[in-house]
Protein backbone atom coordinates (compact mmCIF):
# COMPACT_ATOMS: atom_id res chain seq x y z
CA UNK A 1 0.00 0.00 0.00
CA UNK A 2 1.21 3.78 -0.74
CA UNK A 3 1.73 5.92 2.04
CA UNK A 4 2.83 9.06 -0.04
CA UNK A 5 0.14 11.49 -0.59
CA UNK A 6 -0.47 13.36 -4.28
CA UNK A 7 -0.08 16.72 -4.71
CA UNK A 8 -4.18 16.80 -4.61
CA UNK A 9 -4.20 15.11 -1.44
CA UNK A 10 -1.48 17.44 -0.01
CA UNK A 11 -3.84 20.81 -1.56
CA UNK A 12 -7.02 19.64 0.25
CA UNK A 13 -5.34 18.78 3.27
CA UNK A 14 -4.17 22.34 3.31
CA UNK A 15 -7.62 23.88 2.44
CA UNK A 16 -8.58 22.01 5.07
CA UNK A 17 -6.11 23.35 7.75
CA UNK A 18 -7.24 26.90 6.38
CA UNK A 19 -10.75 26.07 6.84
CA UNK A 20 -11.06 27.45 10.18
CA UNK A 21 -8.33 30.50 9.84
CA UNK A 22 -9.01 33.60 11.39
CA UNK A 23 -9.85 35.37 7.58
CA UNK A 24 -11.84 38.55 9.53
CA UNK A 25 -8.73 39.34 11.69
CA UNK A 26 -6.53 39.05 8.64
CA UNK A 27 -8.11 41.08 6.29
CA UNK A 28 -9.01 43.74 8.53
CA UNK A 29 -5.19 43.51 9.93
CA UNK A 30 -4.05 43.74 6.52
CA UNK A 31 -6.50 46.57 5.10
CA UNK A 32 -5.06 48.53 8.22
CA UNK A 33 -1.49 47.51 7.33
CA UNK A 34 -1.95 48.35 4.01
CA UNK A 35 -3.42 51.74 5.06
CA UNK A 36 -0.80 52.62 7.27
CA UNK A 37 1.81 52.06 5.46
CA UNK A 38 0.51 54.08 2.14
CA UNK A 39 -0.16 56.95 4.97
CA UNK A 40 2.78 57.22 6.25
CA UNK A 41 4.10 57.02 2.92
CA UNK A 42 2.35 59.75 1.70
CA UNK A 43 3.16 61.94 4.71
CA UNK A 44 6.60 61.46 4.28
CA UNK A 45 6.70 62.70 0.76
CA UNK A 46 7.09 58.72 -1.14
CA UNK A 47 3.95 56.88 -0.69
CA UNK A 48 4.01 53.75 -2.76
CA UNK A 49 0.21 52.07 -2.86
CA UNK A 50 2.17 48.81 -4.69
CA UNK A 51 4.51 48.35 -1.83
CA UNK A 52 1.70 49.39 0.54
CA UNK A 53 -0.70 46.56 -1.24
CA UNK A 54 1.66 44.26 -1.21
CA UNK A 55 2.75 43.93 2.56
CA UNK A 56 -0.68 44.02 3.55
CA UNK A 57 -1.39 40.85 1.19
CA UNK A 58 1.53 39.30 2.58
CA UNK A 59 -0.11 40.01 6.17
CA UNK A 60 -3.13 38.80 5.21
CA UNK A 61 -1.47 35.34 4.08
CA UNK A 62 0.57 34.94 7.40
CA UNK A 63 -2.06 36.17 9.47
CA UNK A 64 -4.30 33.51 7.82
CA UNK A 65 -1.80 30.76 7.77
CA UNK A 66 -0.55 31.04 10.99
CA UNK A 67 -3.84 31.47 12.50
CA UNK A 68 -5.18 28.41 11.15
CA UNK A 69 -2.73 25.91 12.97
CA UNK A 70 -2.44 28.03 15.72
CA UNK A 71 -5.16 25.83 17.56
CA UNK A 72 -4.47 22.43 16.16
CA UNK A 73 -7.05 20.53 18.46
CA UNK A 74 -10.01 22.81 18.04
CA UNK A 75 -12.66 22.77 14.95
CA UNK A 76 -14.21 19.71 13.63
CA UNK A 77 -12.25 16.19 13.02
CA UNK A 78 -11.68 16.84 9.53
CA UNK A 79 -10.05 20.20 10.70
CA UNK A 80 -8.05 18.93 13.37
CA UNK A 81 -6.35 16.10 11.62
CA UNK A 82 -5.11 18.65 8.50
CA UNK A 83 -4.48 20.92 11.22
CA UNK A 84 -2.00 18.31 13.11
CA UNK A 85 -0.17 16.86 9.13
CA UNK A 86 0.38 21.11 8.60
CA UNK A 87 2.13 20.99 11.41
CA UNK A 88 3.81 17.56 10.84
CA UNK A 89 5.04 19.04 7.44
CA UNK A 90 5.04 22.94 8.09
CA UNK A 91 7.15 23.16 4.34
CA UNK A 92 4.66 21.58 2.55
CA UNK A 93 1.54 23.31 4.55
CA UNK A 94 3.60 26.76 3.81
CA UNK A 95 3.18 26.46 -0.19
CA UNK A 96 -0.32 26.89 -0.55
CA UNK A 97 -0.97 29.99 1.38
CA UNK A 98 2.21 31.43 -0.02
CA UNK A 99 0.75 30.46 -3.69
CA UNK A 100 -2.51 32.12 -2.59
CA UNK A 101 -0.27 35.40 -1.43
CA UNK A 102 1.61 35.46 -4.99
CA UNK A 103 -1.79 34.78 -6.90
CA UNK A 104 -3.01 38.23 -5.29
CA UNK A 105 0.06 39.75 -6.03
CA UNK A 106 0.42 39.00 -9.11
CA UNK A 107 -2.67 41.83 -10.02
CA UNK A 108 -1.40 44.41 -7.71
CA UNK A 109 1.91 44.33 -9.44
CA UNK A 110 0.24 43.80 -12.94
CA UNK A 111 -2.30 46.59 -12.67
CA UNK A 112 -1.73 48.83 -9.88
CA UNK A 113 2.24 49.27 -10.76
CA UNK A 114 1.84 48.78 -14.76
CA UNK A 115 4.72 45.99 -14.91
CA UNK A 116 4.57 44.19 -17.84
CA UNK A 117 3.44 40.25 -17.56
CA UNK A 118 6.81 38.53 -16.61
CA UNK A 119 8.70 41.04 -14.38
CA UNK A 120 5.07 41.23 -12.15
CA UNK A 121 5.31 37.37 -12.08
CA UNK A 122 8.53 37.65 -10.82
CA UNK A 123 7.88 40.67 -8.31
CA UNK A 124 4.15 38.46 -7.12
CA UNK A 125 6.84 35.20 -7.01
CA UNK A 126 9.35 36.70 -4.81
CA UNK A 127 6.45 37.65 -2.67
CA UNK A 128 5.43 34.49 -2.13
CA UNK A 129 8.45 33.49 -1.14
CA UNK A 130 8.44 35.59 1.17
CA UNK A 131 5.39 34.43 3.03
CA UNK A 132 6.47 30.55 1.94
CA UNK A 133 9.92 30.77 4.38
CA UNK A 134 8.13 32.87 7.38
CA UNK A 135 5.17 30.53 7.28
CA UNK A 136 7.09 27.97 7.61
CA UNK A 137 9.62 29.23 10.01
CA UNK A 138 6.69 29.79 12.26
CA UNK A 139 5.01 26.52 11.45
CA UNK A 140 8.19 24.98 12.66
CA UNK A 141 7.99 26.85 16.22
CA UNK A 142 4.14 25.78 16.78
CA UNK A 143 5.47 21.88 15.53
CA UNK A 144 5.08 20.97 19.21
CA UNK A 145 1.38 21.89 20.01
CA UNK A 146 0.76 18.77 17.38
CA UNK A 147 2.56 16.29 19.12
CA UNK A 148 0.57 14.23 22.01
CA UNK A 149 1.82 13.96 25.27
CA UNK A 150 2.48 10.86 27.03
CA UNK A 151 -0.08 10.00 30.18
CA UNK A 152 1.94 10.56 33.13
CA UNK A 153 4.08 8.09 34.63
CA UNK A 154 5.19 7.11 30.43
Amino acid sequence: MKDELTRRDEMSLAGAALHGAPWKTAAVTGGAVTAASFGMGVLTGGGDLTWAMVVGIGLFSLIAAIGSIGKPNSGDRVTRQARLWALRHPWRFALYPSLGAAMLMYPVQLIVDGEGVFSAALDALQGGVVVYLITAVLALTLKGRGQTSLPGGR
